[in-house]
């Protein structure tokens, strides 16, 4: 039998797509990576991963895993590879309240995640744009961040024991729900962000938080990054920390935004160069509960806070959100930025994370670098403010790729310069091979290169991805 006989005898009939059954897959979400696999295996269960695992080291046939085929930089492409979808390994298999994790499937869809966790009064607090099509097979293998990391921590931060199937169809069972465990190498670790290039991840142990019993949520508008930090610091100290997102959009990405979107609206009525989205959440009733008057606590605290920065002039503008329709509309703008980036071409996307305190330098001399290699470039940059995390893309003038990689390496010298990483929370890939060649650390490179070939001797597990040759 050929690979897919085989694959058909282990998967059943619905566990195998070809041809037009399998067109969906062929792409990412971008459009960018075109690729034509093998076959799309779709296991439903560990045990079956463990077969298909099975079958490829035997035959020495490359599995390339994805999940909701989200990323942005090329990761799930598999020309010639059994494509290993975990979309039907999709069950919430446990929730604890009283130890506040969760059980999940790599396929589990975030939102669908979200909602379950929300019905116990918890939440997982990974969110981003993609929160609708994005598993959790995929978030952990790329370590995502998203918007509410100042807070809650990164993918990493989140998990607490995991379930891998290896390169030789052994099934790894890390599957902890202990807080502390310090019993040799920290193996959950190495796997998540590993891109599928270690092990193929089919369940995680998810820690829960208390949700917010309210959300206090703002636009403002402040006259530099300098005084937006200060601003964080400040909310952080009056709140105990409690400030969940600290979002940045300048100008010109609001009025890319507008331009996109003729239905949305612009956050202030005068249009100012720095916007905040703030948000801060509050679980004690004390904070929550509407006074006499029908007034939250947390939001009125938030409106005293921002008019006394106003009188200082530390503070341009604002606007609070009154209710959860505004609230999601503040959000929406903010979610946006992928769908607003993407509607430009050519374009080249930047992951960058630098020091808090760095990030304004890093926008002044980006800018700037990216003008000497391509003038005329417009960029329209978005970021995680709270953690440092900038998205810098550049709409370039030229369709030449040395031109594109030119405007890469410029932008990435600025960020390594200022104490600063090329690759925040998207991960490698494709497109940030070239990168990781130039930028990371010989010895590192060496030293990951190691632990691949320990534990994919064959290189069958998603080759090419994550780390150059």
């Amino acid at each position: 039998m050929d690979i897919t006989e085989r694959l058909t005898s282990i998967l059943g009939p619905k566990g195998v797509a070809l041809g037009a059954d399998a067109a969906r897959w062929h792409s990412d979400w971008t459009g960018k990576y075109v690729s034509h696999p093998l076959v799309v295996a779709r296991p439903d269960s560990t045990a079956q991963v463990a077969e298909v695992m099975r079958l490829a080291s035997a035959t020495g046939t490359p599995v390339v895993p994805v999940s909701g085929n989200t990323g942005l930089n090329g990761g799930a492409t598999a020309d010639g590879a059994i494509l290993l979808s975990l979309d039907r390994m999709n069950r919430i298999r446990e929730i604890r309240p009283g130890a506040r994790m969760a059980i999940a499937e790599a396929g589990v869809i975030l939102s669908a995640l979200h909602e379950a966790a929300e019905a116990e009064g918890l939440v997982f607090p990974l969110t981003f744009g993609a929160k609708g099509s994005a598993m959790i097979g995929g978030v952990l293998s790329t370590n995502a961040g998203g918007s509410n990391v100042l807070r809650y921590g990164n993918t990493r931060d989140l998990c607490l024991g995991l379930e891998v199937v290896l390169a030789s169809g052994e099934v790894m069972d890390l599957m902890s729900a202990l807080h502390k465990n310090n019993s040799g190498y920290d193996l959950r670790h190495l796997m998540i962000g590993a891109e599928g290039t270690l092990g193929i991840i089919t369940a995680a142990v998810l820690k829960l938080a208390p949700k917010p019993r309210a959300y206090a949520t703002a636009m403002v508008a402040v006259p530099g990054l300098g005084a937006a930090l200060d601003l964080l610091n400040r909310m952080q100290e009056a709140t105990g920390g409690a400030v969940e997102a600290f979002e940045y959009m300048p100008r010109r990405y609001i009025e890319a935004h507008l331009a996109h979107d003729p239905q949305a609206r612009a956050p202030f009525d005068t249009m100012h160069e720095v916007n905040i989205l703030l948000e801060v959440g509050a679980t004690a009733s004390r904070d929550a509960e509407p006074d006499a008057e029908g007034q939250v606590p947390l939001v009125r605290y938030l409106e005293e806070v921002l008019e006394g920065l106003f009188e200082e002039g530390a503070v341009l503008d604002a606007v609070v959100a009154r209710n959860e329709a505004q609230r999601r509309e503040m959000w929406a703008r903010r979610e946006a930025a992928a769908e607003v980036c993407l509607s430009r071409t050519p374009l080249i996307t930047n992951d960058i994370a630098v020091p808090l305190d760095r990030v304004e330098a890093f926008l002044e001399r980006a800018g700037e670098a990216a003008e000497r290699v391509d003038p005329g470039c417009v960029t329209t940059p978005v970021a995680h403010l709270g953690d440092g995390n900038v998205h810098y893309p550049v709409h370039l003038t030229s369709q030449d790729p040395a031109v594109a990689d030119a405007v890469m390496e410029a932008v990435e010298e600025v960020a390594l310069d200022l104490g600063g990483s090329f690759s925040a929370e998207h991960g490698i890939g494709l497109s940030k091979l070239p990168s990781m060649a130039r930028r990371k650390d010989k010895v590192a490179l060496a030293a990951m290169r190691a632990v691949k070939a320990a534990l994919d001797p064959q290189n069958i597990l998603n080759p090419g991805k994550l780390l150059p040759e």
